[in-house]
């Protein structure tokens, strides 16, 4: 899938690890499925990114001291054309609003979900590239 199909409304487009030892999973996954790991901070947050070849594919950060205590987990984030826009339809719906709209720097908006039946989700919209 390119670049630019991952940032359609509906697609899904990262998936992102939650762990309580980031070190093991790195090494797990890396060795698994032959990714490639970069560790960057952006926000001064600890964050590995991961790489098939030279795409970016999802990343891997330790469990959030707001969540401390959650199993460790992957998170899949689906592209929505504004998630402001579209959290009073999830509501509506029947679905929850887990966590509100965050910003993360340089690269768009996010919130987490959960439907009916109690699955989660997070939701993102990209910064608009010039």
């Amino acid at each position: 899938m390119s670049h630019t199909a991952m940032k359609q409304h509906g697609a899904f487009s990262w998936n992102e690890l939650l762990t309580t030892d980031v070190i093991g999973a790195k090494a797990f996954y890396g060795e698994l499925l032959g990714w490639s790991l970069q560790d960057v901070k952006p926000s001064g947050i600890d964050y590995t990114l991961i790489k098939l070849g030279e795409k970016e594919i999802g990343g891997i950060m330790a469990i959030p001291a707001q969540v401390a205590g959650m199993a460790p987990a992957w998170g899949s984030y689906v592209t929505v054309s504004d998630v402001d826009v579209l959290l009073p339809h999830v509501e509506k719906l029947g679905g929850k609003i887990c966590l509100p709209p965050q910003d993360i720097p340089e690269v768009g908006r996010f919130a987490v979900i959960q439907d009916p039946q109690g699955a989660m989700l997070s939701l993102i919209s990209y910064l608009k590239q010039a």
